[in-house]
């Protein structure tokens, strides 16, 4: 099986929401979310629980837990690519805020993947 493009979703202005979330985690939650990605980028749609989770209407999430601390990364595809939008930590579900935001920026996404995608770092 060919491997799964990942892409990190960036806001017009550049910032990426996923990498400055990530950035505030502690080394090893960071470390064990990058091995997810790495998961999604070999399995892309196959990939299932435990690393992975469907949310609702196309919606991802990755899934890494620290010291009993649920970390999260939700994602969505297009056109075969795996888009990173939206980091958090979580208690029992994912807030519906949050997929609300993972939604939005897939809108803003698909509307102009070019704008919308970070350069140069891919998983």
């Amino acid at each position: 099986m060919p491997r799964t493009e990942v892409v990190f979703y960036a806001e017009a202005d550049g910032r990426c929401p996923v990498l400055r979330w990530l950035d505030r985690q502690h080394q090893k939650v960071q470390d064990k979310c990058f091995d997810r990605l790495e998961r999604l980028a070999e399995l892309g749609f196959e990939l299932r629980r435990p690393d992975a989770d469907m949310l609702e209407d196309g919606i991802y999430e990755l899934r890494a837990s620290y010291q009993g601390v649920h970390h999260r990364i939700l994602y969505f595809f297009h056109q075969g690519v795996a888009v990173l939008v939206h980091g958090l930590k979580k208690e029992r579900r994912v807030p519906p805020v949050d997929i609300r935001r993972a939604k939005e920026r897939r809108e803003r996404y698909e509307r102009n993947p070019v704008l919308h995608t970070l350069g140069e770092l891919k998983v």
